[in-house]
């Protein structure tokens, strides 16, 4: 990963962290990892805890940010989020997870949060 393409990721994962809080979630964890999965973001707001996924790009050239999401990450994220909810304090709370889109259109930095855009199957 070059420097340039990390600090595309950090300034996405910035302004979603910022989307997050303006709209009444507050951030419990940034980056959280567990051996080779990371979560993003972890917010709660009234007793939900959103796990979110958080895909920046330049353009939709490739396609969609949240297409990047495949299978593999999801079982990922989801493994890192069984970890997380075992925390006492954490233990009875409802989750999601959800993908959150960073992309520029037209020079402008748009922020697009897709709840629920993925569930645990089993």
């Amino acid at each position: 990963m070059t420097q340039r393409t990390k600090d595309l990721g950090v300034n996405g994962e910035n302004l979603a962290a910022q989307y997050l809080e303006a709209n009444g979630w507050r951030i419990l964890e940034r980056n959280f990892r567990i051996r080779r999965a990371e979560i993003d973001l972890i917010a709660e707001r009234e007793g939900m805890i959103v796990f979110v996924e958080v895909k920046t790009r330049l353009s939709n050239k490739f396609g969609r940010p949240a297409e990047a999401v495949d299978e593999r990450k999801q079982r990922k994220i989801i493994m890192a989020a069984g970890v997380f909810m075992q925390r006492a304090e954490f233990a009875q709370c409802a989750c999601r997870f959800d993908v959150m889109e960073v992309f520029k259109l037209n020079g402008e930095w748009q922020l697009n949060q897709i709840e629920n855009a993925f569930e645990v199957n089993g």
